[in-house]
């Protein structure tokens, strides 16, 4: 009755195992037909496709036995100890696997268009296989075993990551042309508007990838790439016990309280780290997220112009603030130790700095209330021109004779402005014409109407 129960426990999570493994290899296989996916959209050749095709082929049916001793190792590790068939089977295996995995890394190698994180994968990939054989030959069969099931869901997550990451730059290849052609037919729609001639609807333009906004594909790649090293880290999580080791290193103290009570509190090498990665995460977001938000959610609502660049600035501003509070958490330097700090800071800068926080506020005024906008034609004071930045301090405006003319922000808020464009860009022109005492002003009507 136990060995019954043992057999269909085996047959139970080798079939679970072999589900996910058919999963993958299938997709890939879907993916790479002919005139699929990846011809069509991810803008491989069909040559590529053909030869990727024949390998997943060749390498799924060498992974199937150490799928089925991974299990064992699993579940009866005590029967593999005198296994010598097993394990001559498990080296012949990974021999083919390095066989079939190295013209692979060679062509990759040659291939002078390849990238560095797909060389550097690809290599570590087809080097593991060699180092399992090592482990093999000198008598670590459970350790092999153990190995090659995480080596093995680590190629499953680079596969996937590879198609996810291939489809969602094929749609933010997408939305940028979406963009493009909706400025194109706004653009032409003003000038049909204006009464020029040619109003023919324009042909949809074609944009290649890289003509992608730059921010976006910086930031959608930190976001891939922090997604991988989430699923990695689940993976391996049980075999690596560096991270553990960091906490165990204080470099400080502070003093806290929790549930009320006074206790003492240590920032560890992991505190310190996290807080690293906090301020990288950040300051990306920071740098990156304006171009994001324009392709993924701000060009499918219909907005006011300027409103856009309105909720990116603020959102930088809750980023900063955010960010500050997630890494000086992490340091041990809370809000509370920080009040009498700001207490003090706020009276001097409210002195020292007044101007300089009147146009901060000032700033936030026009982004929130919006008398002017990215684009709007403005006059302040002696100065006329189209608004192109509003910054924290200062709005940048580029008059007439293309020069940019700094004006602080409190002016827009305290001084008297003419918007010519908030509301309606349609405008009155006076111009002052003088015609000659006694001619005939009928006449002169109908000339003016008919110019």
């Amino acid at each position: 009755l136990t060995m019954q129960l043992n057999i269909s426990e085996l047959l139970w999570s080798f079939c679970k195992k072999l589900a996910i493994f058919w999963l993958v290899f299938g997709l890939c296989w879907k993916v790479l037909e002919k005139n699929g996916v990846a011809v069509r959209h991810f803008g491989m050749p069909e040559q590529q496709t053909s030869h990727w095709r024949r390998q997943i082929v060749r390498i799924s049916l060498a992974l199937l036995p150490i799928h089925f001793w991974s299990v064992v190792a699993e579940l009866s590790p005590l029967h593999l100890m005198d296994d010598v068939l097993g394990q001559a089977m498990i080296f012949f295996n990974l021999l083919l696997i390095a066989f079939l995995v190295w013209p692979m890394c060679r062509e990759s190698w040659r291939d002078k268009e390849s990238h560095t994180m797909r060389l550097v994968t690809i290599t570590i990939l087809s080097i593991i296989p060699i180092a399992l054989m090592v482990l093999t030959a000198t008598g670590y069969f459970y350790t092999t075993l153990r190995l090659s099931g995480r080596w093995i869901e680590t190629v499953y997550l680079v596969i996937i990551w590879n198609l996810l990451y291939q489809t969602v730059l094929r749609g933010l290849s997408v939305a940028a042309r979406r963009i493009a052609w909706r400025r194109a037919l706004a653009r032409r729609q003003n000038l049909v508007k204006e009464g020029a001639e040619g109003a023919e609807p324009p042909e949809e333009p074609t944009i290649a990838l890289e003509q992608v906004n730059q921010q976006t594909l910086r930031i959608t790649m930190l976001l891939m790439f922090a997604l991988f090293g989430v699923m990695f880290w689940a993976i391996w999580s049980d075999l690596i016990t560096v991270f553990s080791y960091l906490d165990s290193i204080t470099l400080w103290h502070y003093n806290g309280t929790e549930a009320g009570a006074a206790v003492v509190k240590n920032v560890t090498m992991g505190s310190l780290l996290f807080a690293i990665i906090a301020s990288m995460v950040a300051w990306a977001l920071i740098r990156n997220l304006p171009g994001l938000l324009e392709v993924l959610v701000l060009s499918r609502l219909n907005m006011r112009q300027g409103a856009s660049y309105a909720i990116t600035t603020i959102l930088n501003y809750i980023i900063i603030a955010v960010g500050a509070m997630t890494v000086f958490g992490s340091l041990g330097v809370s809000w509370d130790k920080l009040q009498w700090l700001a207490a003090a800071l706020s009276v001097g800068l409210g002195f020292g700095l007044q101007e300089i926080f009147g146009n901060f506020v000032s700033g936030l005024i026009i982004l929130f209330e919006r008398p002017v906008r990215i684009g709007d034609t403005v006059t302040i004071g002696s100065f006329s021109g189209t608004v192109s930045k509003i910054r924290i301090r200062a709005t940048t405006i580029t008059d007439f004779d293309r020069k940019e003319v700094i004006i602080p922000n409190k002016a827009f808020v305290t001084e008297r402005l003419i918007n010519w464009s908030l509301t309606d860009t349609t405008t009155r022109l006076v111009i002052r014409l003088g015609v000659a005492y006694g001619s005939d002003l009928e006449k002169v009507r109908k000339v003016l109407l008919k110019a």
